[in-house]
């Protein structure tokens, strides 16, 4: 669950990049919680992290992500190829 929380949020910082106008709907120093539409495992998951904030005294502010695209790599090109072995 921490990893998918980690690609969210990095997802989320390439989302407010592309479209900064959403990031004035973002409190300053705000908690942002992630949901994904229709995972109840992940979204149990961060409701319970978010009580945690809430009673600290932090603002929450919830980021539901409707739909993500595949993960691609950002590598144009490459080479492969083996190393000799090492003489002995």
């Amino acid at each position: 669950m921490v990893e998918k929380n980690l690609d969210l949020i990095f997802e989320f910082e390439k989302y407010i990049l592309a479209h900064p106008k959403a990031a004035a709907r973002i409190p300053q120093g705000a908690v942002l919680v992630m949901q994904v539409e229709k995972d109840k495992r992940f979204n149990r998951w961060s409701r319970r992290i978010s009580k945690h904030h809430t009673k600290k005294g932090h603002q929450v502010v919830c980021v539901t992500v409707k739909k993500i695209g595949p993960v691609r790599s950002r590598i144009e090109r490459l080479e492969i190829g083996r190393l000799a072995a090492p003489a002995s």
